[in-house]
């Protein structure tokens, strides 16, 4: 359910200029910032972070070691057993994604500069538990996995739980599935029936404590397949109560909803409450744009690049989404990156990450989900005014990148000065491409300033 005020606000988005609540930013005719007071929606408008497109990639169905394509066809199998697509070869595929395919990935991500979401499933399909042990694989084994994903992944990847098991409904009181096999105990229908906010965040929160258990670290989940459709509103105050509660995090987001074509991938902030207060309250929800078009979740189907982006970036989901200025958040399943042990999932994503620099490299920033969630919180929400010396910023969260342009600012080097007394003077830039966090360009008639954002009050003003 998405809090009324922030929903109207959120409509307001367009292209690369954001709205934010209280003060709708836009361009328009000003006298001049020093001679006016008050409402800034004449004078300012909020850009995306360094005035690039964010882009990201959501990986789900991965965990340390177990293939999740493997050992989950079985149990959906019984489940179903109508359902062709889960009468598959499943003996034949492997029951392992190696960890030298995981520094592989991770690797040449971070020399591209990718980043995204990375799931751990608590309890893969079943097989054993993150925290504890995983029959088949040693106890060094397991421990050498999480190091991996501590050190390679975690920098450049949000790291979430996809419930439980992904499969089976847990009965929390025992840790263990729940008898009855049917679509009322799959976590991916779960639950059937309405439940409330508690009985869902506790669900949440054990998979969350698994995850503290191996040291990683989390600022929210993803919803396995249909998990929480019949009952959303409580969903997302359960994501901002387990997450909070087990890790303290101050914005919890959540991975749940693809959006398709036509439809706008700005996230959704849900149950805004408490903005004037020391303790603002806001779930974000970080939507994916694009299908799965790589190997899919059984990491059997054949790849279909083109339609994330052509070979020349002129074409695909991804360019649409990039030229209409709102984040590009693709979306994959791990079996399908290992595509049986071929890679080809990999090498068809790593075309299309090529293409994509190709063409857009200066235009586009990879970020993590929970980056884009906090940088548009923070857009949607911060209240902006003039006052007698310049700007006044009021955030109910902090980001990183906050890039503004202003109309019209008094003349000199704008100075940004946190309520704390600290200040950041930033430096001039030549060229839009150069522009970064610390960084201001002069543009006829404005400035395009970017710094980070902290917490709190915050102002803006210029030097001679």
């Amino acid at each position: 359910m998405l809090n009324s005020e922030a929903a109207t606000s959120r409509r307001t988005f367009l292209a690369s200029s954001l709205a934010v609540t209280g003060t709708a930013m836009s361009l328009g005719a000003s006298t001049g910032l020093a001679q006016k007071t008050g409402d800034a929606s004449d004078l300012v408008t909020v850009l995306n972070p360094r005035d690039r497109v964010p882009l990201s990639f959501i990986i789900d169905d991965s965990t340390c070691l177990v293939n999740m394509g493997h050992f989950c066809m079985p149990q959906f199998a019984e489940c179903y057993p109508d359902r062709k697509d889960y009468q598959k070869p499943w003996k034949t595929w492997p029951r392992e994604i190696p960890d030298s395919f995981v520094r592989e990935f991770g690797e040449w991500c971070a020399e591209h500069g990718v980043k995204g979401k990375y799931s751990i499933v608590p309890n893969p399909a079943c097989v054993g538990w993150m925290d504890r042990e995983i029959p088949g694989w040693s106890r060094r084994e397991l421990l050498d996995s999480l190091k991996l994903v501590r050190e390679l992944m975690v920098p450049n990847w949000d790291i979430h739980p996809e419930m439980i098991t992904h499969t089976r409904v847990i009965d929390l009181k025992t840790g263990r599935p729940i008898n009855e096999i049917s679509p009322a105990t799959m976590e991916n229908s779960y639950p059937r029936e309405k439940k409330s906010v508690d009985e869902i965040a506790e669900y949440l929160a054990y998979a969350l404590r698994i995850l503290k258990n191996c040291d990683l670290p989390c600022e929210g989940v993803t919803t396995p397949g249909g998990f929480g459709n019949l009952v959303k509103p409580e969903l997302s105050l359960a994501v901002h109560d387990a997450v909070r509660d087990v890790y303290g995090t101050d914005l919890p987001h959540y991975f749940k909803y693809v959006v398709g074509s036509g439809e706008s991938t700005i996230p959704k902030l849900e149950h805004v409450r408490g903005l004037d207060t020391d303790d603002p309250k806001v779930t974000v929800n970080v939507p994916a744009g694009t299908g799965d078009w790589f190997g899919g979740w059984d990491g059997d189907r054949v790849a279909e690049p083109d339609r994330y982006a052509s070979e020349d970036a002129t074409s695909g989901r991804m360019v649409e989404m990039i030229e209409r200025g709102e984040p590009a958040v693709m979306l994959c399943h791990w079996p399908g990156m290992y595509t049986q042990g071929t890679k080809a999932g990999f090498k068809a994503f790593q075309r299309v990450v090529t293409s994509l620099a190709a063409r857009y490299r200066n235009k586009t920033v990879w970020m993590k989900v929970s980056q884009i969630g906090r940088y548009y919180a923070a857009a949607e929400l911060t209240k902006i005014t003039v006052t007698a010396d310049g700007l006044s910023l009021k955030a109910p969260f902090g980001t990183s990148g906050f890039t503004l342009k202003i109309v019209r600012p008094a003349a000199g080097k704008p100075v940004i000065r946190a309520a704390s007394g600290e200040s950041q003077s930033l430096d001039e830039v030549r060229s839009v491409t150069d522009i970064d966090s610390g960084k201001w360009l002069n543009e006829k008639g404005s400035q395009i300033l970017c710094f980070d954002l902290p917490k709190g009050s915050t102002t803006i003003s210029w030097k001679a």
